[in-house]
């Protein structure tokens, strides 16, 4: 696809999962704007024999262009600079007059903070964060840590290296310099549009579409199709050169023909469609969760401007929370038990009414691990919106983790708002 790029994204922390890495994937997503295609995203921790390992293993992929993130502090794990510095055949050394405007970054940081350190260990980081491989070019902190594009060795028709820091509102800050600066302009030279398109199926199988695409195989061609499938829905991401449009287009009408009935979305993901529900209908809504413990209203408050159609929510886990907050009769507990579609009626109904909303969501159920019973085993979900046609109910069984049944009761009640507002394929 033209133009094509690699990723090493460095830390142990992120290799070892305690931190989730979030600058692999914005780094393809900005390159794919620029119509730069990334092949493979390397993470390896804080050790520098695998960094130079990563480093050739993408040289040796033929890219244009590597990104590195993270390792650019001061403390003694932070190799990144050094590391790629000796890959490109530059020897790095202290740039003075960057050493002084880092030291001055730290001193106002310092100030700010009100944090006192030891001077002399305080200059040994800065001084370390200065050293620069002959040659580079220098992108200004937006940290404390200077970013590098470091050029191929002389002679070398090896990528350029842009060295940038691990802090994702650090690199996102820098990311505009980067892609500015004249080395590595050159290394996107040619890069063309890669355009990117996703269409969304609610309760189609990856099966079921992969026999589609071999029956359109010829008609596709140019196209690359990806297929990701995440708690019932079907996620479709098509990308291709502007010369493939026609593909794309005859894809887009075989999936709308052929699965007209789970086809909910050609762009916008779940959450933006109930959102954009709520603004074009004008209405509010208001939560009444039980077994998913607010993380509907978490889901619904996500979105930009959710102020405007999100009136509250009441996480209303024991009986006497469900009768005393959301008016739930006792009467219906008690006959029913608290996991029921009598219940879950009453708590949208409930949260509805308490907060003047015109739309209420009801959730109760049993997440498990323990809980469940013969009648009413663990994954045993009930949900409601409550809206001025009536209540909508759906009854859930459920597998999965107590997380997992969690998740998978909000996702659905999400479904069951986007139908409620928005018509088609069923929730």
């Amino acid at each position: 696809m033209g133009t094509r790029a690699g990723i090493v994204v460095t830390g142990t922390e992120v290799l070892t999962g305690r931190v989730a890495d979030r600058n692999g994937p914005w780094l393809a997503e900005q390159l794919r704007l620029l119509g730069v295609d990334v092949g493979h995203v390397v993470v390896v921790g804080d050790r520098p024999e695998d960094l130079r390992a990563a480093l050739a293993f993408l040289v040796g992929t033929g890219v244009g262009l590597v990104i590195t993130s993270g390792g650019l502090g001061p403390t003694a794990d932070d190799l990144t600079a050094q590391v790629v510095g000796d890959v490109q055949g530059r020897p790095s050394a202290v740039d003075t007059a960057l050493e002084q405007r880092i030291a001055a970054v730290v001193e106002r940081l310092m100030a700010g903070r009100g944090w006192r350190a030891d001077p002399e260990a305080t200059a040994a980081g800065v001084r370390k964060q200065a050293r620069v491989p002959a040659g580079a070019t220098v992108l200004e902190p937006v940290g404390t840590a200077p970013g590098l594009v470091v050029p191929p060795e002389e002679g070398s028709d090896g990528p350029t290296v842009l060295v940038l820091p691990g802090p994702p509102g650090e690199l996102q800050g820098m990311w505009p310099a980067a892609v500015a600066a004249a080395p590595v302009r050159a290394a996107l030279t040619g890069a063309e549009e890669l355009r990117q398109e996703t269409v969304r199926l609610w309760g189609t199988l990856e099966a079921q579409l992969a026999v589609t695409l071999r029956e359109h195989e010829d008609e596709i061609a140019g196209l690359e199709v990806t297929t990701c499938l995440r708690e019932g829905e079907l996620e479709i991401v098509t990308r291709f050169p502007p010369s493939a449009q026609s593909a794309y287009d005859r894809l887009e009408a075989v999936l709308a023909e052929e699965y007209a009935g789970t086809l909910f979305s050609t762009g916008p993901t779940l959450d933006e469609l109930v959102a954009r529900g709520f603004a074009d209908r004008g209405w509010t809504v208001a939560t009444g969760e039980s077994c998913t413990g607010g993380l509907l209203a978490a889901r619904l408050t996500e979105q930009p401007g959710s102020s405007a159609w999100v009136l509250g929510g009441v996480t209303a886990y024991a009986n006497a929370a469900k009768e005393q907050l959301l008016d739930v009769p006792a009467g219906v507990l008690a006959e029913h038990g608290a996991v029921s579609s009598e219940v879950a009626v009453a708590l949208a109904e409930g949260a509805r009414a308490r907060f003047g909303a015109d739309i209420g969501v009801g959730i109760t159920g049993v997440a498990g691990p323990g809980g469940g019973t013969g009648g009413k085993p663990v994954g045993t979900v009930h949900l409601c919106v409550a809206g001025p046609a009536g209540p909508e109910l759906r009854a859930l069984r459920l597998p999965g983790s107590r997380s997992a049944v969690r998740e998978r009761t909000v996702t659905r009640a999400m479904h069951l708002l986007r139908w409620t507002l928005l018509g088609g394929p069923p929730a």
